[in-house]
């Protein structure tokens, strides 16, 4: 059973919330300008399995041990926050002055490198758990069932985010040759840095609930 007026609030909600800009956006940002097209992509999809195996949880009740235990979440949430800590501090530390060669395993291992990054760092951060148990059933009709349901707001949620990562990674990267410059790689690196510690410590002094 579905409510169409149900399903377009939420895809109004989920958009406002998608291109407010986050970690992830830096994130995918970066990549695009920095490291080009595929590393973007594929940091892409890490935040999208990330957010999916989410929606995965809390469809099967997983979520809800976070909403209910002060300790779980407090555990996932001090390590999300020590990874983009750890991130930041990397970039800020040691900013990259050159991109290095181009070969294909260079541009492989970024690509790893960064899929790895989105993915972990969505996993590593409990407030999308909780969003998903607090938000999604808002938008589920009366007469459907709640997990699988809200597992198919989640799908719909990843692929808006997918079309907005689409977007910032075709506006983006047709300046990389300018951002590549020696001193545009640091720039960014050291920016990046900044916004991941932020979030870090954002993230850490964020209450349970």
């Amino acid at each position: 059973m579905s409510d169409p007026s149900l399903l377009v609030a939420f895809l109004a909600a989920a958009t406002i919330l998608t291109i407010t800009p986050g970690v992830d956006t830096a994130m995918v940002l970066r990549s695009a300008t920095v490291e080009g097209r595929r590393s973007a992509v594929l940091a892409s999809f890490g935040i999208g399995l990330g957010c999916l195996i989410w929606g995965a949880a809390v469809s099967l009740g997983l979520g809800a041990l976070l909403h209910a235990s002060e300790l779980a979440y407090t555990i996932v949430k001090l390590a999300g926050a020590a990874y983009l800590l750890w991130l930041g501090v990397q970039l800020l530390l040691k900013p990259r002055t050159a991109m290095g060669d181009a070969s294909g395993q260079v541009a492989a291992r970024n690509g790893r490198d960064a899929f790895w990054r989105g993915l972990l760092t969505n996993l590593l951060n409990p407030k999308i758990g909780v969003f998903y148990i607090t938000f999604l059933p808002l938008f589920v009709p009366k007469g459907a069932g709640v997990a699988g349901y809200s597992f198919f707001l989640a799908c719909l949620h990843v692929l808006l985010t997918f079309a907005w990562f689409a977007a910032l990674i075709a506006a983006t990267v047709p300046l990389g040759r300018l951002l590549r410059r020696p001193e545009a790689v640091t720039v960014m690196d050291r920016l990046t840095g900044v916004v991941f510690v932020g979030f870090a410590l954002k993230l850490a002094a964020s209450p349970a609930r």
